[in-house]
């Protein structure tokens, strides 16, 4: 890496960051207000089945894939700095896991401590050969995926992020649009055929709470084809991208993911604050969810939006810039 490579932030990776925490925070709103199944056949049961189809285990996928290619860019750049790689990316992790110990407390379903603890676990792979860590993820996340095993698919979508770091995809990712166009339609094409399948597998009475033959298999099935979906979605957000009249339209998205951090832990604190000062738990329709989570969009924007005008860091990334390098980092621009 030359000097300028070591210092450019890879836009692309924000954007994407930041439209996966715009889909995570749908389903996450669902355990954390205790909002209960909706009657079949109402406005809210086709919202479910949206959510299933084209939300659920789509975008906490794009979320661990995209860390796996931060965690290595990360090495690579604290390497190519003449820092030990290693033992930073160490600190990193440990500090996100005290994070993650923290959050887990008020969302059990949270992402930090898992994503921790498989950072550890694909340490070693940040020196293996790019087409070990393609071809191993890929089977890997293959094989997990047939038997829908959607906790254990983590670490090879880590695995395929560090593939995509190794390649460089995402660098001077403009000229590589023929590439990204076919790659993109290609997943179209398998999404659409996935989705059918899934579709036609779709309970109508969800009120069992998930526990039918057929919600279990309809499930699955998500689980089976989310890889499939997420690559589309990554594929046409890049292909957007392309267009600076699209990159100056989404430019909030940008630094929306560029906060990340702070932004996914935030979004758990603002669910539960309006769900306190409200009342509004076991209370909201899975429709009141989504107008909720479109408020908590609003905030979040603006907010990331005016605070990276000023500052270099978002307030957690900064915490954790500056456990992880033992110093004090500037904040101000």
């Amino acid at each position: 890496m030359n000097a300028k490579e070591i210092s450019t932030r890879i836009d692309v990776l924000d954007y994407l960051r930041g439209f996966a925490l715009m889909g995570i925070i749908l389903v996450n709103i669902i355990p954390l207000l205790s909002i209960k199944l909706p009657i079949p056949h109402t406005t809210d049961a086709s919202y479910l089945r949206f959510l299933y189809l084209f939300v659920e285990g789509r975008f906490y996928t794009i979320f661990t894939f995209l860390f796996g290619v931060g965690f290595y860019i990360f090495i690579s750049r604290a390497n190519a700095k003449g820092k030990n790689g290693y033992v930073l990316f160490l600190r990193r992790i440990l500090v996100l896991f005290i994070f993650g110990l923290v959050h887990v407390q008020f969302h059990p379903g949270e992402a930090l401590t898992v994503y921790a603890i498989c950072g550890l676990i694909i340490l070693p792979f940040y020196k293996a050969n790019k087409v070990v860590n393609l071809v191993f993820g890929m089977v890997m996340l293959l094989v997990l995926s047939l038997y829908a095993q959607k906790m254990f698919m983590v670490v090879p979508l880590m695995l395929l992020g560090i593939a995509a770091g190794q390649y460089r995809l995402f660098e001077r990712i403009s000229d590589r649009w023929k590439v990204t166009a076919v790659f993109t339609g290609g997943m179209f094409v398998l999404s659409v055929a996935g989705l059918i399948y899934q579709y036609q597998h779709a309970p109508f009475d969800f009120g069992s709470g998930g526990e039918s033959i057929e919600t279990q298999q309809f499930l699955r099935i998500g689980i089976t084809i989310g890889p499939i979906v997420s690559a589309f979605y990554i594929g046409l957000m890049i292909l957007l991208l392309n267009f600076p009249v699209v990159r100056q339209v989404l430019s909030p998205l940008k630094s929306y993911g560029r906060m990340a951090l702070t932004n996914y832990v935030s979004q758990t604190a603002l669910i539960l604050l309006t769900g306190k000062v409200f009342d509004l738990f076991n209370l909201l329709t899975y429709v009141q969810s989504l107008n909720l989570c479109v408020a908590i969009y609003v905030i979040q924007l603006i907010f990331s939006t005016v605070w990276t005008r000023f500052f270099s860091f978002g307030p957690l990334e900064w915490v954790w810039r500056a456990l992880t390098y033992f110093e004090f980092p500037p904040m101000r621009k």
